[in-house]
């Protein structure tokens, strides 16, 4: 049973309340009758808002559904579909050009492109790891990952490998000739570097003088002028350590000292409360926001232990250092901290009506995040403008962005916020929003910092928006359409000619293997040359190695390029991932049912029973995958769809479900925390919500997971009590 303190017309659970009163109190707002009776009177206002809102996508959905009964079997006109979706309302009229109107933008986000990282803010020592994540080692991304193949003289042994170390020093020098070129001369040839009169100057190995090629890339240094401990450079806007120390190792056998390539890498990162946590109760979301407030106000640190070592991770400082002309600066040591909460639809048990009616989680989130940011106004170092950057995903269309707004000005009155303080970053994720972008931006055009494109979650919204329409293709084969490649496209074009350029970031997606690097390196660039100047990371590591794709690709150049360029229409959107009568083999179709079951089991499993929203999974192929709640969704989506159109039968699904908890189950069979499910299927909580979740698909609210999967995790918590 939750305690509860009543408070003007609603009660908060006295843990909540108490978490409030003593740790995010502050001089700046009295928590007194008056606060929480203002406060209660604007969660019933925004209540009630919310909840229309919620209802209106209910209603839209049942037209759309009803639309494609009605027409079934005829042949699909992509014409009178777009008709009918301007009818409802589904897709509202564009109004005339604007540019948005944000001030106040750090420019991490606003100017300089980069890498940007999602962890889970509930988890201490990653959220630690993420916000140090500004700077990392170019030798040590290189060194533990596929970037050079691990086989061979070039393996990864217990001891350091020489043949790989000289590989790692051979293929980082090889980019800083390229991005960071001297004039006829390469790095290997480098004996000596100084700071005379101002500039950077490098001896060869005959003892002549040479500069950088561009001399406006030598952005400072560390040291002195004629023996600097770092000479700093710059590409593109992001910055990249030398580091020298003839003692070192490393340093002490390299032609120059060079020890070590630092490079500036996830400029931003997104502390998430959402996809990747697991936040059911009143418990979890307090442990989730201390750890935002010890962010915020630099006190967070964690203790762990590696190899019978205790070790204390905190916060990095910032680093000191000389302009050319040896001014004193100071960089920051740390990312610029955004914070993703929640969406429209979860509500909470923190907070209740006098009908013991949840709240929505969104707006408990709001008020939670602001007092954090509130209580640490004066000392937090996190943005220079004292802005607050909150990610809002899951919204549909431009009421729900306009609802986000009118949030965030309710809490900024509350907290006696300057107009405006509150960012919002629209993720570009449900089929309403992307037809709608332009509209959406405009809802929030004085607020609105970042847009990003999913193709999990916007996918699976897809999938369960046409259920009626007819079969989806496979999976696999999703990534590959024409509607896919328009909505990235579109998203781009959106934000360019509202005004993002040197503003606001356009964002791209996680690249999901965290251990295929040298793949990423590849593929992730398109990224870049697409003109999206930030794109999601799994890793600091891949930070690090996805940094080197903005040395080579000016995003603002491609920017000036494309501003005008508008080739995808709202027509493009609307092609349905549909097949009509497929002719898949069984052998295809059990393919695929594995591949998506073994996926969801792998995920569900940790997050019922060991509260883990964010893991590598291993999956059909024992390849490690990055998932969270958007995996999950379009897995079970595709499962439901297939299902209702006959490809597949309940029997074969279960039957499925139950081959693959056992090769999970071995899959995990080293991880002394993991509780198997196959031993026990008809108990085992987890294994039952994963079923659960195929098996009622179709009738989650919007193809939603988190309904599900918050009851079988306060199950299983249930359960150990």
């Amino acid at each position: 049973m939750q305690e509860y303190k009543k408070i003007h017309n609603h009660y908060i659970n006295k843990s909540l309340h108490d978490f409030i009163c003593k740790e995010l109190k502050s001089e700046k707002i009295k928590l007194d009758r008056i606060f929480w009776n203002n406060l209660s009177n604007i969660i019933s206002e925004l209540e009630n808002s919310r909840k229309n809102l919620i209802e209106k996508r209910a209603f839209l959905q049942n037209k759309i559904t009803n639309w494609h009964k009605k027409n079934k079997g005829k042949f699909f006109n992509k014409n009178e579909y777009k008709k009918f979706l301007f009818e409802i309302g589904y897709i509202v009229e564009e109004k005339k050009d604007f540019k948005i109107n944000t001030n106040n933008i750090d420019p991490e986000i606003s100017s300089i492109p980069g890498p940007q990282l999602v962890v889970p803010l509930s988890n201490t020592r990653y959220a630690i790891n993420a916000a140090n994540s500004r700077w990392g080692s170019l030798y040590d991304a290189i060194y533990g990952t596929d970037i050079i193949p691990n086989k061979n003289k070039f393996k990864i042994t217990k001891d350091y490998n020489e043949s790989r170390g000289r590989e790692v020093i051979k293929y980082a020098k090889a980019h800083l000739d390229t991005f960071f070129p001297i004039d006829s001369c390469s790095y290997k040839e480098v004996t000596k570097i100084q700071i005379i009169n101002n500039e950077l100057i490098f001896k060869d190995t005959n003892s002549n003088l040479k500069k950088l090629l561009n001399p406006i890339q030598f952005y400072g240094y560390i040291g002195f002028e004629s023996d600097p401990e770092e000479i700093i450079l710059n590409k593109n806007g992001l910055r990249l350590r030398l580091q020298l120390d003839n003692e070192h190792p490393i340093g002490k056998i390299d032609s120059f000292q060079l020890k070590d390539i630092v490079i500036e890498s996830a400029l931003s990162v997104i502390m998430d409360c959402e996809d990747s946590i697991v936040s059911v109760d009143t418990t979890d979301k307090i442990e989730t926001f201390r750890n935002w407030l010890k962010l915020l106000d630099g006190t967070i640190k964690t203790e762990f232990k590696k190899d019978k070592n205790s070790f204390v991770r905190e916060l990095a400082k910032d680093i000191a250092y000389k302009k050319p002309n040896g001014e004193a600066h100071y960089m920051s040591g740390l990312s610029l901290l955004l914070i993703r909460n929640v969406g429209h639809l979860m509500t909470s048990s923190s907070i209740i009506d006098h009908n013991k009616n949840e709240i929505g989680e969104g707006i408990i989130d709001t008020l939670l995040t602001a007092l954090c940011f509130l209580k640490t106004i004066n000392i937090s170092k996190n943005s220079k403008f004292k802005s607050l950057y909150i990610v809002k995903p899951k919204m549909h269309g431009p009421e729900e962005v306009k609802f986000s707004v009118d949030t965030f000005s309710e809490i900024e009155k509350l907290l006696k916020l300057p107009e405006n303080t509150i960012k919002i970053g629209i993720m570009d994720e449900e089929r309403r929003t992307t037809l709608n972008l332009k509209e959406c931006i405009r809802a929030a055009k004085n607020r609105v910092f970042f847009i990003n494109t999913g193709f999990l979650d916007r996918t699976g919204d897809e999938i369960h928006t046409s259920m009626e329409a007819g079969t989806m293709i496979k999976k696999t084969e999703m990534k590959n359409v024409n509607w896919i490649k328009a909505y990235e496209e579109w998203n781009v074009q959106i934000g360019l000619n509202c005004g993002f350029s040197g503003l606001a970031q356009i964002g791209k997606g996680m690249w999901a293997m965290p251990d295929m690097m040298s793949l990423m390196m590849k593929e992730k660039i398109a990224h870049c040359q697409s003109g999206a100047n930030t794109s999601w990371v799994p890793s600091p590591t891949a930070a690090t190695l996805h940094a080197l794709h903005y040395h080579k690709v000016d995003v603002i150049e491609v920017h000036k390029k494309n501003i005008k360029k508008r080739c995808v229409t709202i027509d493009d959107l609307l092609d349905l991932p549909i097949i009509n009568n497929p002719n898949w083999t069984e052998n295809e179709i059990n393919n695929e049912l594995e591949n998506n079951i073994q996926g969801i089991l792998g995920y569900v499993v940790k997050w019922v029973n060991n509260g883990i929203g964010c893991s590598k999974v291993l999956d059909i192929n024992n390849i490690g995958l990055m998932e969270d709640r958007a995996t999950l969704r379009i897995s079970s989506q595709h499962i439901a769809n297939w299902l209702y159109h006959g490809i597949c039968d309940e029997s074969k699904v279960l039957e499925v479900f139950k081959k693959m908890a056992v090769i999970v189950d071995k899959q995990n069979e080293h991880d002394s925390d993991y509780i198997p499910m196959s031993k026990n299927l008809n108990n085992s909580i987890a294994f039952q919500t994963a079923v659960e979740l195929v098996l009622m698909g179709k009738e989650q609210p919007s193809g939603y997971t988190e309904p599900i999967l918050h009851d079988g995790r306060l199950k299983f918590k249930n359960s150990c009590k």
